[in-house]
């Protein structure tokens, strides 16, 4: 269980990660030694899991994100690892999610463009096996995307 302590250090060190321990215990209210303890103890109970680069696929000149809804055939007790296994060796395909419900996954994919998602969609998409339907959701742009918690 977090102690507000632990809530305090992880709120500013989610609010800004790359910022020095000196400065993140400050506002924290702890000693830096106290800081980097406890942030050190989250690490080896796994409420931190690491730390990551975000890249801005726009950026890169990638224009295109598409997120691709699946209902998969359940004849086949494979079905699903298949799928999943196939769906995992597409580049382009940056995330996969699985789902109880009426959809069973959702690939997020993205492309330099729409003739290149085109190409995507036709030739790698289309081939993954046990589809039983598809819905398609073209991402026009990101309202809230939250990179910190509620503590």
């Amino acid at each position: 269980m977090l102690s507000d302590t632990d809530r305090r250090i992880l709120r500013h060190y989610l609010a800004d990660p790359d910022a020095p321990a000196l400065r993140l215990a400050e506002r924290a209210g702890v000693t830096p030694a106290t800081f980097s303890r406890r942030l050190e103890r989250m690490r080896e109970d796994g409420v931190v899991q690491g730390e990551q680069a975000i890249v801005d696929w726009r950026a890169l000149g990638w224009e295109v994100e598409v997120s691709l809804r699946f209902t998969l055939e359940k004849t086949d007790p494979r079905a699903f690892d298949q799928f999943l296994a196939a769906a995992r060796d597409v580049p382009e395909v940056v995330a996969i999610q699985t789902f109880l419900g009426r959809v069973d996954v959702r690939l997020s994919v993205i492309a330099r463009d729409m003739a290149h998602y085109q190409e995507i969609y036709r030739n790698r998409i289309l081939t993954l096996p046990h589809i039983a339907d598809i819905e398609a959701l073209m991402l026009v742009s990101v309202i809230k995307e939250a990179e910190t918690l509620p503590l």
